[in-house]
């Protein structure tokens, strides 16, 4: 399967490139530093449940293990597991309401219960994800691709200006920092070429640290804790074991379908950087992606963990770096396996000032934001689409804009909207569905033979493809093809009367049937020549076919008595 992945030449290592073994571990680890930001969240789950610092220290650890046994998995590129794209994963977002639930109600065994048996039904769901091509068309994907980047603003932002719900006066020091490691970052990336620009994230990353220590935003106290910290130590110790509860079912269970949605769009991302003439998403490797997330969820169930999800900021790494290859995958396992049992090490992430994590999180989610919006035009737009697009994403930024709102729903919804990206996505899922009501994949006009008739073509062209949802180079190309062939019926005299257009379509194919009463014409591969343009009457005829062949990928005629059949097929 992975042999069919095409380079991209935008790309410095693509997807089956073998960097250097040194590059290969600093690409590495400047993942592992946007990875490390997702580390707070089983740190916040144990303190809002009033656990240790060794339960919290425990719970990284083996965070750390899921994250890098996820990673390797999704860079499989054979058999049902593994989508074999670099997509790494981190602590899942969607997944922090539902475990401080259950913390709060039955501890940590009850986190690893629900979040073990939630990686469950992930992998089953997996097997169904290229069933379900309806429920992600390119609008719903590209929205959810789009909403990972502006549902993490809050957060980066904040982390950026260094601000704090106890102390909100902003620090000159910490903008400083922040201001000075996203222009290092930016101005690698735009201004140099080569080994500079991939490795622009560490650079940064080494810049802001330093400048951090010389402003102080990097305190003595936090390199006390790097010395103090040992080197070996095995966080597969003191697991509390699994419980369940059916009360905390539904909350998880939404948990796990954001997630999965999300690393939907994040799938998606990863075959559309990667592919220069990518078209459409291959739901087939997304479902085996997703069956390789799951196999990070149930090690972070089943090891004392917290629930992973696909990293939309390190897909963003990658398209900033232009460094996508797979191999690289097996440098961030490797390395988060090692920061696993060794403290020492972890703790230097673990230290990462605010600011750098802020200026990080900016520079990788602008791509996501973009890859979104591309994904989204990359498809016509009708009325029907752009309120698929537009309400879901204008309640999903309702969530973060007021979510005093949202917190009088009803307590089993209350992980739907606990995030902008999960309420805008299951809204354009559910969205998608009711406005396909009415949409035919036929559809038919009868043209009247005349200069009038293109006029009707295309505008019944360009009207069919909003509704459907197709690409628009597709229909431009389509509607040319079929405007060549009337404008051959009107001055070669082809028909007797008007003629009737039927479409057909489909996510991988359109389809134009002409019926008509009259001659048939021909369809040539070959262009003919000047001398039979100007000797023979019917090679005027062969010219018109020729150009209408032009235009589409596959033609073919039939005449039944005076009955006349012409199809037009167009990859999609």
């Amino acid at each position: 399967m992975a042999a069919m992945i095409r380079p991209a030449s935008n790309l410095l290592y693509g997807v089956q490139d073998r960097p250097p073994l040194w590059i290969t571990l600093l690409l590495g680890v400047q993942h592992i530093g946007i990875i490390a930001i997702g580390l707070i969240f089983p740190v916040v789950v144990v303190q809002e449940m009033g656990g240790s610092v060794a339960d919290a220290a425990r719970m990284v650890s083996i965070s750390m293990i899921a994250a890098g046994i996820g990673v390797i998995a999704q860079a499989l590129g054979r058999g049902p597991v593994g989508s074999g794209y670099l997509c790494p994963q981190l602590c899942g977002p969607s997944f922090l309401s539902a475990s401080i639930l259950a913390a709060k109600t039955g501890g940590l065994s009850l986190v690893f219960g629900m979040t073990a048996l939630v990686g469950l039904f992930e992998m089953a769901f997996s097997r169904l994800v290229h069933r379900l091509r309806v429920l992600f068309p390119a609008e719903v994907t590209g929205l959810i691709v789009m909403m990972v980047g502006i549902s993490v603003t809050g957060l980066a932002v904040r982390m950026f200006f260094g601000a704090r719900a106890a102390t909100p006066d902003l620090r000159q020091e910490e903008i400083l920092v922040a201001v000075v490691t996203l222009a290092g970052m930016i101005g690698l990336n735009v201004w140099s070429r080569g080994r500079l620009k991939l490795f622009c994230i560490l650079i940064g990353m080494g810049i802001g640290y330093g400048l951090a220590w010389l402003t102080g935003v990097l305190t003595p106290g936090q390199l006390a804790r790097v010395h103090d910290s040992v080197w070996l130590a095995s966080p597969l110790v003191g697991h509390p074991g699994w419980s369940f509860d059916a009360a905390l079912a539904v909350p998880f269970l939404i948990a796990i379908l954001c997630s999965t949605l999300k690393s939907v769009g994040d799938l998606t991302t990863c075959q559309k950087i990667n592919d220069p003439e990518w078209k459409r998403p291959d739901m087939k490797r997304i479902g085996n992606g997703v069956m390789a997330n799951s196999f990070g969820v149930i090690s972070a169930g089943l090891l004392g963990g917290m629930g992973q999800s696909a990293s939309s900021a390190n897909v963003g790494l990658s398209v900033a770096t232009g460094a996508t290859s797979r191999v690289i995958a097996y440098a961030i396992g490797g390395l988060l396996f090692v920061l696993a049992f060794c403290p020492r090490l972890a703790t230097v992430f673990a230290i990462m000032p605010a600011p750098v994590m802020g200026a990080t999180l900016i520079f990788a989610l602008s791509f996501m934001v973009v890859a979104g919006i591309q994904i989204i035009m990359s498809r016509m737009l009708d009325a029907r689409k752009t309120f698929v697009v537009g309400i879901s994403m204008i309640v999903g930024i309702g969530v973060d804009v007021a979510p005093e709102i949202f917190h009088t729903f009803p307590h089993w919804l209350q992980p739907v909207f606990h995030s902008s990206l999960s309420a805008a996505t299951i809204l354009a899922i559910l969205l998608n569905l009711v406005f396909r009501i009415g949409i035919a994949s036929k559809a038919g006009i009868e043209l009247a033979s005349g200069p009038q008739s293109s006029e009707q073509l295309f505008a019944f062209m360009q009207r069919q493809g909003g509704l459907w949802g197709a690409r628009k180079e597709v229909i431009d190309k389509a509607a040319a093809a079929a405007d060549e062939f009337l404008q051959a019926a009107r001055e070669h005299a082809l028909n007797q009367t008007s003629i009737r257009l039927e479409t057909r379509f489909d996510e991988y194919r359109l389809e134009l049937e002409f019926s008509y009463r009259g001659r048939v014409i021909e369809f040539p591969a070959t262009r003919p020549e000047p001398r039979e343009l100007l000797e023979d009457p019917a090679a005027m005829d062969r010219m018109a076919g020729y150009l209408v062949r032009r235009y589409a990928d596959k033609v073919s005629a039939s005449r039944h008595g005076e009955d006349c059949r012409v199809k037009l097929g167009f990859e999609h």
